[in-house]
């Protein structure tokens, strides 16, 4: 358990890229945060993203929750959403899936998301696909972050 937790824990920097059918296509910087809380098995997840230019676009809190063989992972986003997943291991990486998902009145319309994270030595990448707006699962984001503590 801690081994897996290790290889998580950390700060990650790198560059991503997003697009979604009623978007214009974007890239943005992005750091993660995973730090230990404790002696449990949790690892507290801060997540921001700035453009091209270093204006803030996007921001996440919340926890990932590791169990003998799933983790948890429950995200809160100044956009008004919460999404709680549940994730499997495959190798390096964490299929999550949605079990979920909760909507401020005034936030938009997102009926599921879906999150892959891999940790690869010191590198750490993930896809979304999300549906939303009316819109079906599709691909809607990707980043490659390094190690940076």
């Amino acid at each position: 358990m801690h081994t897996m937790m290790d290889r998580w824990e950390g700060t990650w920097e790198g560059e991503g890229r997003g697009e979604y059918p009623t978007i214009e296509d974007f890239t943005y910087s992005e750091t993660v945060t995973l730090s230990r809380l404790a002696d449990k098995p949790v690892l507290a997840y801060t997540q921001r993203t700035r453009s091209p230019e270093g204006k803030p676009l996007h921001a996440e809190t919340g926890y990932y929750r590791f169990g003998q063989d799933k983790v948890e992972l429950l995200i809160a986003q100044p956009t008004g959403i919460v999404e709680v997943h549940e994730g499997s291991f495959e190798g390096n990486r964490i299929l999550f899936h949605q079990v979920g998902l909760a909507s401020a009145p005034t936030a938009v319309e997102v009926e599921e998301v879906r999150r892959t994270i891999e940790v690869d030595g010191d590198a750490l990448s993930y896809t979304l696909d999300m549906a939303a707006v009316g819109q079906p699962m599709t691909f809607h984001l990707e980043a490659r972050l390094l190690r940076q503590a």
